[in-house]
């Protein structure tokens, strides 16, 4: 098996310390799915999901700047409260906003219906085992509902 470069995930998803993107970016999900069904046989992959998003303050400053972990129902009530459009970026699958609060303006990049379908897909077209949630405790009811039109959960027997 080969050995994966040191950087191998770490740039490829948003943390609290690095820069304003998305939580995890399809495209960037897409290759390290790409990997993983070439090293590892499918029924042995589960697809992490991200439950959560980020909000950063602007400007990023690497190294000093820390983004604060927020659920996707609170992305959505600061978009409320503040007034700005939710936008969706089509290469990431995913929903981002920026809004201005006590001078500094904030970049928040989270998850919704949209971004969570695109990974759903994600795991039908490579046939993985299935997915496991990043921060399960913040519900989030579109999620489940989505989750339950589109497959048949069986128990795992645990």
């Amino acid at each position: 098996m080969k050995e994966p470069q040191a950087n191998h995930l770490y740039p490829t998803c948003a943390y609290t310390y690095g820069p304003p993107m998305a939580v995890a970016p399809l495209n960037m999900v897409r290759r390290v799915v790409d990997y993983a069904v070439a090293e590892i046989p499918v029924e042995k992959i589960t697809l992490g999901i991200p439950n959560y998003g980020y909000d950063w303050p602007l400007p990023y400053v690497r190294g000093t700047t820390q983004a604060r972990t927020i659920s996707n129902l609170e992305a959505v009530q600061i978009a409320i409260d503040y007034g700005v459009a939710i936008q969706f970026d089509e290469t990431a699958m995913s929903p981002f906003f920026r809004y201005w609060q006590y001078g500094i303006q904030h970049e928040v990049w989270f998850e919704d219906v949209r971004s969570m379908k695109a990974k759903f897909d994600l795991l039908k077209e490579y046939g993985l085992s299935g997915v496991g949630y990043w921060q399960l405790m913040n519900y989030f009811r579109a999620n489940w509902l989505l989750l339950d039109d589109l497959f048949v959960i069986e128990p795992s027997g645990l």
